[in-house]
């Protein structure tokens, strides 16, 4: 009897709170996952909209050689995995910026020694960065003068991959997607950036933008999937914007 009262003394006040301990501090998130996986993605809004709404420290205060991106470095080191994959020959950015991620992108095209970026805006940035890859068109990616000047640099047999990041309201993302859609060469990839805003999961009051728009083309556009995989590290601005096409 007075061995039972020991043992049950050392199994309630020693073995147990120590246990309790291991698990609590090492276990029991992955233990709440496992049993709820909405929380795993819970976890990844929050940490999504930390990184966002501190964008001073973060994704407005990333740079390629000296020259703001404005990206998330994940996506970014997707971009590389997609340009060694597809090696495309031209890379068209719709939305330039400060020229950081054309920049980018050429560097790439210089590692694998092919393909040349043509990079669209309405402003022109100050101090653009040179690159002998790097073409400059200054207007509208939806006007008929930019498109016909694209097209004048696209040879039959070019593998062309689209990067979408301008104007992100869904009228015009749905105009962008239906015009460069076209463009892009099969098993290549049309990537729509800011799929995060309008509340997925950030900027909630933007209204309807490029997801929106992303939602609406695919239900017509059978050509294009959206490819999850490009999304394995589960942070990305662009959540259901890399369209590969397939037909």
């Amino acid at each position: 009897m007075y061995l039972k009262r020991i043992a049950k003394y050392i199994i309630n006040k020693i073995v147990t709170p120590i246990v309790y301990k291991i698990w609590y501090k090492y276990f029991r998130f992955k233990y709440y996952v496992w049993l709820n996986p909405k929380l795993s993605q819970i976890s990844i809004d929050e940490f999504h909209k930390l990184y966002y709404n501190h964008s001073k420290r973060t994704w407005q205060n990333t740079y390629w050689f000296g020259i703001r991106t404005e990206k998330c470095p994940l996506d970014m080191w997707i971009y590389q995995e997609i340009i060694f994959e597809v090696k495309p020959d031209i890379i068209i950015e719709c939305g330039t910026l400060n020229g950081g991620s054309a920049l980018f992108l050429a560097s790439i095209c210089d590692l694998i020694n092919n393909g040349k970026v043509i990079t669209i805006d309405i402003n022109s940035p100050g101090n653009k960065p040179s690159h002998s890859r790097i073409e400059y068109l200054l207007g509208s990616s939806t006007s008929s003068e930019i498109i016909e000047k694209i097209k004048s640099r696209i040879k039959k047999e070019d593998k062309i991959m689209v990067i979408l990041d301008s104007d992100h309201t869904k009228k015009y993302v749905l105009n962008e997607l239906n015009i460069y859609s076209k463009l892009v060469s099969k098993g290549s990839y049309l990537i729509v950036e800011d799929t995060n805003i309008n509340g997925n999961p950030v900027f909630p009051k933007f209204g309807d933008g490029s997801k929106e728009a992303v939602q609406e083309f695919l239900l017509l556009d059978k050509n294009f999937i959206i490819d999850r995989t490009k999304e394995k590290f589960y942070l990305t601005f662009n959540p259901t914007g890399y369209l590969k096409r397939i037909s």
